[in-house]
């Protein structure tokens, strides 16, 4: 089996993570991102940047084009919805859920895996996810694994492996591995630095407060 392995790369913590987590596995790692018209896109430097950080490949994936007819009614797409601000516990942060995005991303994904004899694809759902993202869930992970195994001839594997961990747990381990968590960016507004105000903002927030350590990510694209 081979151990080349696709991973989605968005330049947050999760996914940038996860990309020290396989490289310390001994993955050879082809990190992919998504420019779907997210009002965060700045996220995508961040993924580029931990990409050359640690030597792989990174591919975007254009996607904007779909933005406006497929991904509308979300934060994180449509300029008319205004970023929700709050816990991700509050009912009004599913106004950032993107319509089927991580279905897209994964067939993408299974396909340019396919395309480079990869045998794994991974992504960084996490336990934080599955109450306001319905495809960050174990079932749809479940469910899409059982299509990459039919889609062709050469099966590839679904990986989830944080869909258990909090962020607290992901950080914890991210510092275990020396993430440079200054070169992740995580705020769903995409200003000049982090509002501090958003869902993801608070979570990571929480995170590293829970970690007893200072976030190096506080004041923005420093490092990139």
């Amino acid at each position: 089996m081979s151990d080349k392995c696709v991973l989605i790369l968005s330049g947050g913590m999760d996914s940038g993570t996860l990309l020290f987590d396989l490289l310390e596995q001994g993955y050879d790692v082809l990190t992919l991102s998504f420019n779907y018209g997210q009002r965060h896109n700045k996220e995508l430097s961040y993924a580029k940047a931990l990409a050359e950080f640690v030597g792989v490949s990174h591919q975007v994936a254009d996607l904007q084009s779909l933005t406006a007819e497929f991904f509308k009614g979300s934060s994180q797409t449509d300029a008319s919805v205004e970023v929700p601000e709050g816990h991700y516990a509050e009912e009004n942060m599913k106004l950032t859920v993107v319509p089927n995005r991580n279905m897209i991303m994964l067939s993408l994904a299974i396909a340019y895996a396919i395309s480079n004899k990869a045998s794994k694809v991974f992504y960084g759902a996490h336990a934080g996810d599955h109450a306001i993202y319905p495809d960050c869930r174990k079932v749809f992970v479940e469910a899409m694994q059982k299509a990459a195994q039919l889609c062709d001839w050469n099966p590839v594997d679904i990986e989830a492996p944080y869909l258990d961990m909090t962020k607290v747990e992901i950080l914890h381990r991210g510092l275990d591995l020396k993430v440079p968590y200054g070169m992740t960016w995580t705020c769903y507004k995409g200003g000049e630095k982090p509002c501090g105000k958003c869902g993801s903002c608070q979570e990571r927030a929480e995170a590293f407060a829970k970690n007893d350590t200072v976030d190096p990510g506080l004041e923005g694209a420093a490092h990139v």
